[in-house]
């Protein structure tokens, strides 16, 4: 049977030709062109590109156009990537008290509209925590943090990632900083959402602050985790406008109605492939 559906990810200098290059090596190994999405960042001369393709003949053979395309990418530097439709990624979700992004999450995967295998369950806070939750036969991993123990529970949150031999690790309101030892180890798969649309009110009662200002809008943005706090490529935005008589508890409701579904598009496009690293911001292509 033709090949199934498979995903190339590249970015490298742009130059003349790299198009041409890769559709010729798809043609020429048998394989139909799907979608193809390409971005030419004129400040930084980079060049980014997308393509979904499946199998044309009898003759494509994703494995020997792997092979062949390893040595186009030498020739133009490349970094890339190739991915089966039906290779899902690996997913580790950690969460704290607050669980709206960990239940919506689910509920997304569980109704196939997010294609990936949860694979470990971390938090901080006891299971009886999240009693309202069917966890099924996912793993859940109790690890509180306590000052004097911090550095010894990160080791054993990065040894349940490893074992879990996770793609993705999603912080759905894991409300603890990461270390820079752990950041490092989960650079470009770590995603955190942030109760603010960066930038925005930092620390303690976020909206609380914005209420105080008499804020017009508010909104939340999912990141790539880095050792900068909260300022991570970003992946996805989106706002909520509000009015004079808004109370601080209808913020938080808006709120967190607003992390829900910027979470949920960033995990989306980053299981699609859809999200490439370009220095301190991402290349985000939309489906």
């Amino acid at each position: 049977m033709p090949a199934a559906r498979h995903t190339l990810t590249l970015s490298c200098a742009d130059r003349p030709g790299i198009v041409a290059k890769v559709s010729a090596a798809l043609f020429e190994g048998g394989f139909n062109v799907l979608e193809a999405q390409q971005f030419d960042d004129l400040e930084t001369g980079n060049f980014f590109m997308r393509v979904d393709f499946d199998g044309a003949s009898e003759r494509a053979d994703v494995a020997a156009f792997r092979r062949a395309f390893a040595d186009l990418a030498a020739t133009f530097g490349m970094t890339w990537s190739l991915r089966s439709e039906a290779q899902r990624k690996r997913v580790v979700l950690m969460v704290s008290r607050f669980d709206h992004c960990l239940a919506d999450l689910l509920y997304r995967w569980r109704s196939g509209e997010l294609k990936m295998d949860v694979v470990a369950i971390i938090a901080n806070y006891s299971r009886e925590t999240y009693d309202n939750i069917d966890f099924g036969a996912i793993p859940f991993h109790h690890l509180p943090v306590e000052k004097e123990t911090k550095m010894e529970q990160e080791a054993q949150v990065w040894e349940t990632i490893r074992a879990a031999q996770a793609d993705v690790v999603v912080l759905a309101r894991y409300m603890q900083i990461l270390s820079e030892g752990l950041v490092a180890k989960l650079t470009g798969r770590c995603i955190n959402i942030h109760h603010s649309f960066l930038p925005g009110f930092k620390g303690a009662r976020p909206y609380h602050q914005a209420h105080a200002r008499g804020v017009k809008l508010i909104g939340a943005t999912a990141h790539f985790v880095t050792a900068n706090l909260d300022e991570g490529p970003i992946i996805e935005q989106a706002v909520e406008r509000i009015t004079h008589a808004d109370t601080p508890e209808d913020l938080v409701r808006k709120g967190r109605d607003i992390e829900r579904r910027v979470l949920a598009r960033a995990l989306a496009y980053h299981l699609q492939d859809r999200v490439l690293i370009n220095g301190a911001k991402t290349v985000v292509f939309p489906d």
